[in-house]
């Protein structure tokens, strides 16, 4: 993974052609019409046609077809490639998961650079409360596989949580807990840290069900104070991304994150898109504290050292 630089060139998106047809939920999706649960919806609402038929649901169908949605054609040009680019985000409190909030709260995508023919995908969830790694892409089937619990993708979670905790709990949620929505349980729980009733776990888990994490502890009757996701399968959270800030990861990266899920790695292409260009520089760095200037010194960025070897001017 490359951190953002400002002025660097930025890199190009993996990409593959697809003209094989594929069921109209996944091309939409790839489109970015919405996800394949919304599409799923549309179809089994009667609201989409396919070259003015209503479409079935797992109809198949090509970017040559024309495709409609309440009577509106949907742009399906973007799906003929496969764009893979991944974003890395951590996200902090207070923001949510999801595209439009129609209480007006902050979302995740708000801090995020716009694409021209593709759209950000999330990867799973987080919840308004809970801190750390979000992972968003251009392909929805990395997106879909990644998700699906049948890949068992696990995900690592930082957890502080505040009450009595002993053995016997960690043993019932390593070895699985009811919950409301079935049975619930951590692959791993490792302390991490921290005394009495304030303490730190690193807690891993397969699934990514609603505030799954901090339910399965509530059912000890501890309650969990933070919550930060540091890993999402391969993907791991770096100490250089500062809450609220994205970087996008390099093609090692992807591709770990494509074998993963036994996608095929995708080649890339040979001119790159330039479209991050202006969002890496709006992410610039600035001071913290304004800059102290010392006297008759051209080092006068406040942190920053010479030069091996050169000493600073000095003012006769």
């Amino acid at each position: 993974m490359a951190s953002e630089r400002p002025h660097s060139r930025p890199r190009r998106a993996a990409t593959a052609i697809n003209v094989e047809p594929e069921r109209l939920q996944k091309l939409l999706s790839r489109a970015g019409a919405g996800s394949r649960r919304e599409v799923e919806g549309w179809i089994e609402a009667g609201r989409v046609t396919v070259n003015g038929l209503v479409a079935e649901p797992g109809q198949k169908v090509t970017v040559t077809d024309r495709i409609e949605l309440d009577g509106r054609r949907l742009e399906t040009a973007s799906a003929a490639e496969t764009v893979r680019r991944v974003l890395m985000y951590n996200k902090p409190e207070g923001e949510v998961t999801t595209r439009n909030d129609p209480e007006g709260r902050p979302t995740v995508f708000d801090s995020l650079p716009k694409l021209k023919e593709h759209r950000w995908i999330a990867i799973g969830r987080l919840d308004i409360n809970t801190t750390g790694l979000m992972l968003f892409t251009t392909d929805g089937e990395l997106a879909n596989r990644l998700m699906h619990p049948s890949r068992q993708i696990d995900r690592e979670y930082a957890v502080r949580v505040f009450g009595e905790v002993d053995d016997a709990m960690l043993q019932r949620m390593h070895e699985g807990v009811l919950l409301e929505d079935g049975i619930a349980r951590f692959s791993d729980i490792t302390s991490a840290g921290g005394k009495g009733i304030n303490r730190w776990f690193h807690v891993t888990l397969f699934e990514g069900r609603n505030r799954e994490v901090r339910r399965l502890w509530e059912s000890q009757g501890v309650q969990v104070s933070r919550l930060k996701r540091v890993r999402y399968g391969p993907a791991f959270m770096p100490s250089r991304l500062s809450v609220g800030r994205w970087e996008e990861l390099d093609q090692r990266a992807v591709d770990a994150l494509s074998k993963a899920v036994d996608l095929p790695f995708i080649t890339l292409p040979k001119k790159t898109p330039g479209e991050l260009a202006v969002h890496e520089r709006k992410q610039r760095k600035q001071p913290s504290h304004p800059v102290k200037k010392s006297r008759g010194s051209k080092w006068q960025v406040s942190g920053t050292k010479p030069p091996a070897g050169k000493k600073p001017a000095r003012k006769k």
